[in-house]
C-alpha cells in the first residue's frame, strides 16, 4: 500500500496544526499551509526511493471448489464461515493472564497514532491534511475501527458484497432470481396494473380480515407450495419422478 512516510512526527502534544475554513490546517507557528493529501500523493510518485508503506504477500496454496446447496459441503461452510464471522478479534484479550493484556495493550498504543484510512486524522501528526480534511480532527483521536481493541488494527470488511465479485448489486441479484422463480413457475412476468388494487389501512376489529395465525398458515402453505413444484421442477430436469416419494409421504 503506497501512503506517504510517517517515520517522523512533526506535531505533537500541545503543538498541533489549527483549522483555517480557507485553506485547512495550518502550522500554529508559521501559519505554512499543510501539505494535502493529494500533494503529499504526488510527492510520492516523484520519489524514486519511496517504499510501500504496508505490503501483503498470498502464499502458494490456492483451493477453490464449488459449492452446491443442500449439500453436505454447503453446511459445512455455513458452519465455518458463521464461526469466523462472528468471532471477535478482541475475544482474546478477555482473559486473566496479565501478560497478554499488557501485549494487548501495547498493541492498542501502538496503532493510537497509525493511520488507518486516507481520511484518519493522524495524518495531521505528521504534516499531512487527511483527505476530506474537516475542523475538530485531531492526531490520537480517530474513532475508526481499527484503533479499537475490539479490531486491533483490522477495519476492513470480512466479506465483500456481492457487486465486489459479479459486478451486480443485491438488489439485482434478487431480481433475477425472482425472474427465474417466475420462470420456473410459469407465471407471467408483465408488471400488474398499479390500479388494479386499492391499498388502505385495515382497523382493528375489521370482519374481513383473518386472524394472525390464519394469515401465517396460509402464507406458510404458499411457501410450501411454491418449493414443491420448484422441488417437481428441478427432478424432471434431472430426470427424476418424485410422484411415488410424494404419494408415500
Amino acid at each position: 500500500m503506497w501512503w506517504p512516510p510517517v517515520d517522523r512526527a512533526i506535531f505533537d502534544g500541545e503543538h498541533l496544526p489549527v483549522w483555517d475554513d480557507s485553506v485547512g490546517y495550518l502550522d500554529p507557528a508559521t501559519g505554512e499551509v499543510l501539505t494535502t493529501w493529494h500533494e503529499a500523493l504526488d510527492q510520492l510518485d516523484q520519489d524514486d526511493t519511496a517504499e510501500p508503506r504496508h505490503m501483503i504477500r498470498f502464499g502458494d496454496q490456492l483451493d477453490i471448489q464449488g459449492v452446491l446447496a443442500g449439500t453436505p459441503d454447503a453446511d459445512q461452510c455455513i458452519r465455518y464461515l458463521s464461526k469466523y464471522l462472528t468471532k471477535s478479534i478482541g475475544d482474546t484479550l478477555d482473559t486473566d493472564a496479565p501478560t497478554r493484556r499488557e501485549h494487548a495493550a501495547r498493541l492498542v498504543e501502538a496503532l493510537r497514532y497509525e493511520p488507518c484510512s486516507p481520511t484518519c486524522a493522524n495524518w495531521l501528526r505528521y504534516g499531512i491534511q487527511p483527505k476530506a480534511a474537516k475542523p475538530g480532527m485531531t492526531p490520537g483521536r480517530c474513532r475508526g475501527k481499527a484503533h479499537k481493541p475490539d479490531h486491533l488494527g483490522y477495519a476492513g470488511r470480512r466479506v465483500l458484497v456481492s457487486r465486489k465479485w459479479s459486478n451486480k448489486t443485491l438488489a439485482e441479484h434478487k431480481q433475477d432470481r425472482r425472474t427465474w422463480v417466475l420462470q420456473a413457475l410459469g407465471i407471467d412476468q408483465q408488471p400488474a396494473d398499479p390500479r388494479r388494487y386499492t391499498w388502505k389501512p385495515v382497523p382493528a376489529g375489521d370482519g374481513n380480515v383473518p386472524p394472525l395465525a390464519v394469515r401465517l398458515l396460509r402464507s406458510i402453505h404458499e411457501r410450501q407450495r411454491w418449493r414443491n413444484h420448484l422441488r417437481d421442477l428441478e427432478a424432471q430436469a434431472h430426470g427424476q419422478d418424485l410422484s411415488a416419494t410424494t404419494e408415500a409421504a
